[in-house]
């Protein structure tokens, strides 16, 4: 057993880069993957959790109360391992070298390295295994690799989706393992069989020979032109491949009849092979805005909305009583495979793919006329929501689609609810069977929506979930569902079984899974010895609305299941809301709406239920990547109130490189994992100058370090607060000298430690270590323009590069996919402008203003400057929009002019901005409003300055606009003027290529200003 006061290994030293690297290599991970079971949002990699538990479960051998018997039997089993270890080497390396090659996906059943690790637990805990307990489980990461590990897991969420896969997962798959598969195997081919073969005239076989795999259609609307009147084919892209070497595309027609007065006019499509991008035609509806492709006139998001409310999202076509189409949906384009062949084809649909819409529709009718008892055998229930907050998954709410039936068109409906039937035929006593058997009836749910998406690149469906939304798709992609494609039967039944059978060879110990409330955990007093979860974070993700649309399915193929209902509101159909710990003021509890603060309130009860169920000599590790100072303020404040004190911090990189998100802004790629332990009844309180005199060289000694592992920019100041939390949480509470407490937050404005709270001087400390590192000392220690310093604005651009530096550990490819930017996101708000893309590097806010303020930066005096803020977001402006303030209206040509008719002397910059009558603006979404003359703008901490005054604004040029005005004579090619205002450049002084060498140094290598100040630095005069 490990003692009480010794340490464990992750309170000591971790793996990072290693880890991390596993960890974003495994989103590219298929087969087999648990992962690939069922979807689930936000999953923590197993790597990480693999890696960290097995951190935690471990003593760190340096210790000095470290068990001696623990050591000898770790020698032994890491020699089965390593059979090259000798005498000199130590023990504590060669265990971080083996929790992060075990966090490799590849070796993860590897029995060498099973053995090894269940062997350590043991060693470490003796023979009653370890209790781990996660009360937020969600996909199951954690407690699935405490049981890899040889450990107790009690696994526990609210939502009843997750619970399912979790039982699947962690019960069902351990009991039974290849049993399970092989069943799962006989059933799944049997169900297919007998589903194919009562569907088959819905999914029609081409008189060729050639079998669709996938149906491409477009909701439409009219257009409303009082000349026109045609019908307008919401289409997003016209590419139906990309592939170099078979590039095919639609192409629009418009037919107006000859001698019919008052007929609309018709398009039509043909296929072709474009030879070039510009020979595509663009699409006829950007965000929600629809062109017609006959007028031109464009038809206004707010009408598209309404037609298609009107056709209650218009997945569907409508027919006459002859049975023609005569409005909603329209079939655009059939992809098909032909037997034996390699390769997809395009055509055009026929009056045989017509029909068998129309004979699905009248099926549907038919078969839905009866229904289970108490369910209908589409889903009815209803969306909830009677309005759309900022956080929503639910945009195609807007459209009509009232319940969750109404996503899918009828075909869709026709198909699912005729699998669920045959899943609820199976043999009744089998249940892990059949909630394997309804685990597939969800995968296929995802891939037959009219929200799912036809990938141009890949020549494949996208499932509805591609994102953590529920979005409109304006064209969508229609799967059939017995086609060896992606989005198919056999697919999904491959994809369950590959999981089954991995998990069932590690041989895994069984799980307990429960549905319960993290903030009323059903376990017992000082019962886990690890408690360790990924909690939710604020409204990142919507896990109970998301999980609705699996939920009513799941219904329909496992009913009376008791897990599928909201054990605190029996009037609810849907997964339980009233206490799902999530920001989303659409929903109230007790006429509260579920604002900021009863997440907060929340969680807070949340790490005070942990404290209890964990043992007075347990561990604990909480997973956070909110990229806010509030949200970790208050994920500490709730930690820190709920008896923890943090002992570890430590980033783990668990996405993919390639993100959308993070290119030109700091969206974390990082998670970071807080280690913490009970804080003792009998905590002392601290003194606020021994915490104050201890924080900078902590910050200081961490940052080294993890810079030296590869973390950078917006993840280390993040990772930097861990290590603050250390010297601050081990007290009961922190005073001045005059007994006021100083709490984790305040008012970072404010001068008084008492006010202000400790994080903002962590913030500062890390921000002059930063600049110091970048630009200097004198930067490092100075406010407002002291003597041998660079100016504000060069200290605020060099902070916001350096904040936005990407993090170069598990940088991930994504398998040489093209990335469809433009089919990430069809929301109408694109269309309004008011999120349109604006070229820039970007930060949050409030993280500019942590930075800015006690270094002496004032943001509102760079405002329309350097930077541009709008709702919350600092936007760093791009060299080419300042031409204009930095030339006039002649630009950079008339300068040019005038530096090579004067080639000599000093040269002058005039500024060409008038801060004189310039108003400071006000900045929506700050939490407060700082305008010229405020009293507590760009007051300083006391940690090693002066609160300073507001300076006047600058009306002379900076060392920044001259390395600015550099790079845009760069750019327009006036290579004699550049030389001219480089010479004297030289001539003033160093700041200038002082200035310019770090910037480069910032700019990501792709950027365009890295590339001309790059070509500007190779002009410099030798």
């Amino acid at each position: 057993m490990i003692p009480k006061d010794c340490k464990r290994l992750a309170e000591v030293d971790f793996p990072i880069a290693v880890v991390s690297k596993h960890s974003a290599r495994e989103k590219s991970i298929r087969h087999g993957h648990p992962s690939t079971l069922h979807l689930w949002w936000a999953r923590r990699p197993l790597a990480a959790c693999r890696a960290m538990l097995l951190g935690l479960l471990l003593p760190d051998p340096g210790d000095e109360q470290c068990p001696e018997d623990f050591k000898k039997k770790a020698w032994e089993l890491l020699r089965g391992v390593y059979e090259s270890l000798g005498p000199d080497d130590d023990l504590q390396h060669v265990l971080l070298r083996f929790i992060g090659e075990f966090a490799n996906w590849d070796l993860s059943a590897d029995q060498r390295y099973l053995e090894a690790a269940r062997g350590l637990v043991k060693a470490a805990h003796g023979d009653e295994p370890p209790l781990v307990v996660d009360p937020f489980a969600g996909g199951g990461s954690i407690p699935l690799e405490a049981l890899r590990l040889g450990c107790e897991a009690f696994a526990s969420d609210l939502n009843p989706v997750a619970c399912l896969i979790l039982k699947t997962m962690l019960e069902d798959i351990p009991r039974y393992g290849l049993k399970l598969a092989e069943e799962l195997r006989r059933v799944g081919i049997e169900v297919k069989q007998s589903a194919e073969k009562e569907l088959a005239d819905f999914y029609p076989t081409d008189p060729d020979g050639a079998k669709p795999i996938a149906y491409l259609w477009a909701r439409t609307v009219r257009c409303e032109s009082p000349n026109c009147g045609a019908e307008i084919p919401l289409v997003r892209s016209f590419w139906l491949c990309k592939k170099a070497n078979r590039r095919r595309a639609l192409r629009p027609k418009v037919n107006r009849t000859v001698g019919a007065q008052h007929a609309a006019p018709i398009v039509e499509f043909e296929i072709f092979e474009p030879k070039t991008e510009n020979e595509v035609p663009k699409g006829t509806v950007a965000g929600a805005k629809a062109t017609c492709p006959c007028c031109a006139i464009v038809l206004s998001q707010d009408r598209v909305r309404v037609q298609l409310r009107e056709q209650r999202g218009g997945a569907d076509p409508s027919f006459d009583s002859r049975g023609h189409r005569i409005g909603g949906a329209r079939l655009l384009a059939v992809v098909t495979l032909y037997p034996g062949q390699q390769g997809r084809h395009y055509r055009l649909p026929t009056e045989r793919d017509k029909d068998a819409v129309l004979q699905a529709t009248k099926t549907l009718a038919a078969v839905t006329a009866k229904d289970l008892p108490g369910l209908s055998l589409v889903p009815d229930e209803p969306i909830l929501q009677s309005k759309v907050a900022r956080n929503s998954p639910f945009r195609f709410h807007l459209y009509g689609c009232d319940s969750f039936g109404q996503v899918s068109s009828a075909r869709q409906k026709l198909l699912l609810s005729t699998l669920a039937r045959h899943m609820r035929e199976q043999n009744n006593s089998n249940a892990p069977l059949r909630a394997c058997l309804s685990i597939l009836v969800n995968r296929l749910g995802n891939a037959s929506t009219s929200l799912c998406r036809w990938h141009s690149s890949g020549e494949k469906i996208e499932g509805m979930f591609s994102r953590q939304a529920i979005s409109m798709v304006w064209d969508f992609c229609e799967a059939v569902p017995f086609a060896e494609a992606t989005g198919g039967f056999d697919g999904a039944l491959e994809w369950i079984l590959y999981v089954v059978e991995n998990l069932a060879r590690v041989n895994l110990p069984i799980g307990q899974v429960q549905q319960a409330d993290a903030v009323e955990s059903p376990l017992v007093d000082g019962s886990a010895i690890i408690w360790f979860t990924d909690p939710p974070y604020y409204d990142a993700v919507s896990y109970a609305d998301l999980s609705d649309f699996f939920f009513v399915w799941f219904k329909r193929t496992l009913p009376g299941h008791p897990l599928l209902r909201d054990p605190f509101d029996p009037q609810n159909l849907l997964t339980p809301k009233i206490r799902e710990a999530i920001q989303d003021e659409t929903k109230q509890v007790n006429g509260r709406p579920k604002d900021r603060a009863f997440f907060e309130e929340a969680m807070a009860r949340a790490f005070a239920e942990g404290r209890r169920v964990l043992k007075d000599d347990g561990i604990g590790c909480v997973v956070f990547a909110h990229k806010t100072t509030e949200g970790w303020e208050a994920l500490l404040s709730g930690m820190i109130q709920g008896g923890w004190v943090i002992t570890g911090s430590w980033p783990i990189s668990t996405e993919m490189g390639a993100r959308l998100r993070a290119r030109e802004s700091a969206a974390l790629p990082t998670s970071v994992h807080l280690v913490c332990r009970p804080r003792p009844e009998d905590a002392p309180i601290g003194d606020w100058a021994d915490v104050l005199r201890e924080l900078p060289n902590r910050i200081g000694d961490w940052m080294e370090r993890l810079m030296a592992e590869g973390v950078r920019g917006a993840d280390l100041v993040f990772a930097c607060i861990g290590p603050a939390m250390e010297v601050y949480s081990r007290y009961a509470k922190v005073e001045d000298a005059e007994g006021r407490e100083i709490p984790l937050g305040g008012d970072p404005t404010a001068s008084e430690p008492y006010k202000r709270g400790v994080l903002a001087y962590v913030w500062e400390t890390v921000g002059r270590i930063a600049l110091g590192q970048i630009l200097g000392t004198a930067e490092a220690r100075t406010r407002n323009g002291a003597a041998g310093a660079l100016e504000e604005d060069a200290r605020l651009t060099a902070l916001f590069l350096w904040t936005l530096q990407a993090t170069d550990i598990g940088a991930a490819k994504t398998n040489g996919e093209e990335i469809e930017e433009e089919e990430l996101d069809d929301d109408e708000d694109k269309a309004s402008g008011s999120s349109a893309r604006k070229k820039g590097f970007s930060l949050i806010y409030d993280v500019a203003r942590r930075f800015a303020q006690p270094l002496g930066i004032h943001l509102d005096q760079w405002e329309g400057r350097i930077i541009a803020t709008e709702k919350g977001i600092v936007r760093l402006l791009p060299v080419a929009e300042r031409a204009k303030q930095l030339f006039g209206e002649d630009g950079a040509a008339a300068v040019a002019d005038r530096l090579e008719a004067q080639p000599t002397g000093p040269v002058q910059l005039t500024l060409f901005v008038d801060d004189t009558t310039r108003a400071f603006p006000d900045i929506k979404g700050r939490s407060r409003r700082m305008k010229t003359g405020a009293a507590k703008v760009g007051q300083a901490s006391n940690l090693s300055e002066e609160a300073g005054k507001m300076p006047a604004p600058h009306k002379e040029a900076t060392t920044l606009d001259r390395v600015h005005a550099a790079m845009l004579l760069q750019a327009s090619g006036r290579a004699n003027a550049l030389r001219a205002l480089l010479k004297d450049e030289q001539d003033r002084g160093p700041d200038f290529l002082r200035l310019a060498n770090a910037l480069s140094a910032l700019y990501p290598k792709e950027s365009e200003e890295k590339r001309l100040l790059d070509a500007m630095l190779l002009a410099v005069p030798r």
